[in-house]
């Protein structure tokens, strides 16, 4: 079976990912928000539990199988072997279900979208035909955050710091749609889209 189109929504934190996912989503495209259904797969899935347990610490999971978020978080900054474990693991899941929720959508003959923060550092890169890149300033990005997340302008700021990776050789076909409060981005959204047909 020929796969449907599947193109990435990524970008830094505060540049307007879920601003273009909704756009599309109003629009009548699928899109997967990586970051809402790792949340979803690391609650529900009895095999990221185990391994949870098994790869970052007995404590990860309490006695009610629920995981112990603010555990795992101590443990893995601390020590960037765990993290990249955790990482591993997270990952590898959210790329299968992605796979999965591919092929079920496959029928629709409808491009697919999947947003993502961390497109390189997940992988995501190798499994996605395109790459639609949300770009703004970064005072505008460190402004919306300060005020979506109430919080400092240094933890924007490491957060940015944190995000900013980008790999030797970046995916081969990257569109820039830019979100800077000035820029309408219907009118983009609508030229990409009229450019995949």
């Amino acid at each position: 079976m020929k796969h449907a189109k599947l193109t990435a929504i990524t970008g830094g934190i505060g540049a307007g990912k879920s601003v273009v996912s909704k756009i599309l989503r109003t629009m009548g495209y699928p899109v997967f928000d990586c970051d809402s259904e790792a949340k979803h797969l690391m609650d529900s899935s009895p095999e990221i539990k185990a391994a949870l347990i098994e790869k970052i610490s007995p404590e990860a999971v309490d006695g009610r199988g629920n995981i112990n978020r603010s555990h795992i978080a101590q443990i893995v900054f601390s020590d960037s072997k765990k993290l990249e474990q955790l990482n591993t693991i997270v990952h590898t899941a959210v790329r299968n279900e992605i796979e999965r929720w591919r092929k079920n959508n496959s029928d629709n003959k409808v491009q697919l979208f999947v947003e993502t923060a961390i497109l390189y550092q997940s992988q995501l890169d190798k499994a996605v035909d395109d790459v639609w890149e949300v770009v703004a300033p970064d005072e505008v990005r460190i402004l919306r955050v300060m005020d979506r997340n109430h919080c400092s302008r240094q933890d924007v700021i490491s957060r940015i710091e944190a995000q900013s990776f980008v790999p030797d050789i970046p995916h081969s076909s990257i569109k820039t749609i830019t979100n800077d409060d000035f820029t309408p981005v219907l009118p983009q959204i609508l030229n990409l889209l009229e450019r995949e047909q």
